[in-house]
């Protein structure tokens, strides 16, 4: 049987900066397979409540993405090999300009880039200035993407394809797993890149029951709010992320699995 990756994301700078690097370490420390670093954003419209909270405490320390940047590059001289996926939206990549940030990212260790607000139709500016340096531009296939959108997307993605598994923001509860399975074949069909699905996965059985029917599951929300919970440590929060990512790895892990 495959293996499952188990994909975390953080959002950098949150709670406060010196946490991001260390908690990057911790979700390895973990499992987790591949990391997903947030760009704090003043309005990231997809994102429930929780994350969107998590936002806000990143830019009360005024991070920016070069700032995220420098996060990923000392995370990289002690960690080489786990690929990390920045997610975020456009505006601060258009800021930047799409050539800088490619090059600043590549030179940082960045393996991915997410922009949710980022049609494909849009995209061809980006995606070529990324495929100059190595990064992957991954895309998001919705429930309600039609068949005709799913294949298009799937030919513009790069890495993997990310699925969203329900109609709201992140951290919703609404997970049905038979639909999931139904839209991850849709999507198998048109593509050979890897299914992770995202959005409403939230504890050790969601995971488990994503698991079997994709290629990786993401889950963000529940590991966003240990790093905001009111006045805890830093050690606190880095042994709950640890210990909230080996939970997950263990409950998505098949008795007999191949890399």
């Amino acid at each position: 049987m495959k293996r499952c990756a188990l994909t975390t994301f953080i959002t950098a700078g949150d709670p406060f900066p010196d946490i991001t690097v260390d908690a990057l370490h911790a979700l390895v420390e973990g499992g987790s397979d591949i990391l997903e670093l947030g760009i704090p954003f003043s309005d990231p419209e997809a994102e429930g409540p929780v994350i969107q909270a998590a936002s806000e405490r990143a830019l009360r320390h005024n991070i920016s993405l070069l700032d995220v940047l420098d996060m990923v590059t000392v995370f990289r001289s002690s960690n080489t090999h786990t690929p990390l996926v920045l997610m975020g939206y456009l505006n601060s990549v258009s800021t930047m300009g799409y050539e800088s940030f490619a090059r600043r990212a590549s030179e940082a260790g960045v393996d991915g880039l997410i922009m949710v607000n980022l049609p494909p139709e849009e995209a061809d500016l980006l995606r070529v200035e990324l495929l100059n340096t190595g990064i992957d531009l991954i895309f998001l296939v919705a429930p309600t993407s039609t068949d005709e959108r799913v294949k298009m997307i799937a030919s513009a993605s790069s890495g993997f394809i990310y699925y969203v598994s329900l109609k709201g923001t992140t951290g919703a509860s609404h997970l049905d797993t038979s639909s999931v399975q139904r839209n991850v074949e849709r999507i198998k069909v048109r593509s050979s890149l890897p299914v992770q699905v995202g959005f409403g996965i939230k504890d050790p059985e969601t995971a488990k029951n994503i698991s079997v029917v994709a290629d990786g599951v993401v889950v963000g929300s529940a590991l966003v709010s240990i790093m905001g919970e009111e006045g805890a440590s830093k050690e606190s929060i880095l042994s709950g992320l640890t210990e909230l990512t080996a939970k997950l790895r263990a409950a998505i892990e098949p008795e007999s699995s191949v890399v």
